[in-house]
């Protein structure tokens, strides 16, 4: 099984790197560039391509891995081309398979295969896939050959439904790009306390990375602290009298799921008080 990428940005040279470290065959890269792809193809020792057709011909697989809004209009090129058989997948964590419009028609079976990572690098982010969970989500034909390409890198995976795209892109987006807005919050409030931007990130860094740790090994229940978890409303009153509106109504609809979860840690505490405040 060869496999194909059209685009050689951050994740088809992610993707790519970690694939042949795991044993896979690459055909190689198509890119709107030749230097892009030629840079990929050098990075994971396989194949550039100057037209798509060649790259389809080579590949049984075939991954998209280009901006979500140019996965539509690649489809246009290549469903005008032989693909029958072809397993394409696009690597879009929002956008479902259902983006292959009439793929069955064409021979070929359609894919959203997404790894739970955040690719920050064209060169690096590769070392940190073997630890990512994969989504599949697409076609039953081939799910399968799908599943075990991604299991036989050792890599866990996990199959939704169509319907849960959005659900799980969401999920994503909590879990790793609002994480860094809420950085830059406490980022923010140290620097008003005197500290440099460089000393705020250092001085966060145990918080956080311990907090994470925390979450990951005993769950968010057994992990939640501070003063939401003590009913503390008299320090939370304080919070709130510092912070701009905007911080303000990002605290109170955070502090409002902590209760949740407060709840269930200790039954016996009557968070009424701190449920109105935070109204």
């Amino acid at each position: 099984m060869k496999i194909g990428f059209i685009g050689a940005g951050k994740v088809g040279c992610t993707l790519g790197k970690y694939f042949s470290q795991g044993g896979l065959e690459l055909s190689g890269y198509y890119s709107r560039t030749k230097v892009s792809a030629t840079e990929a193809a050098q990075f994971t020792n396989s194949n550039y391509y100057s037209d798509l057709l060649s790259l389809l011909e080579d590949s049984d697989f075939i991954f998209i891995t280009v901006s979500d809004d140019k996965i539509s209009s690649i489809w246009d090129q290549i469903k005008e081309m032989p693909i029958q058989s072809k397993i394409i997948c696009h690597c879009s964590g929002s956008i479902s398979s259902q983006i292959f419009s009439g793929i069955n028609q064409y021979g070929a079976f359609g894919y959203s295969v997404h790894p739970l990572l955040a690719i920050h690098s064209k060169k690096d982010s590769y070392k940190s896939l073997h630890d990512a969970l994969f989504t599949v989500e697409g076609d039953s034909t081939k799910m399968p050959q799908v599943i075990a390409l991604l299991k036989g890198l050792g890599n866990s995976v996990q199959t939704i439904p169509t319907s849960a795209k959005r659900n799980y892109h969401a999920a994503a987006v909590f879990a790793s790009n609002h994480i860094v807005a809420l950085a830059q919050i406490s980022i923010d409030l140290l620097m008003d306390c005197g500290f440099s931007q460089d000393a705020a990130r250092q001085a966060i860094t145990p918080l956080l990375t311990g907090n994470v740790a925390n979450i990951v090994n005993v769950g968010t229940k057994a992990a939640l602290t501070g003063p939401v978890e003590r009913n503390d409303i008299s320090t939370i009153q304080k919070h709130l009298s510092c912070l701009t509106p905007e911080q303000q109504t990002i605290y109170k609809e955070l502090s409002k799921i902590l209760v949740k979860i407060g709840l269930e840690k200790h039954p016996e505490l009557d968070y009424g008080e701190l449920q109105k405040l935070l109204l």
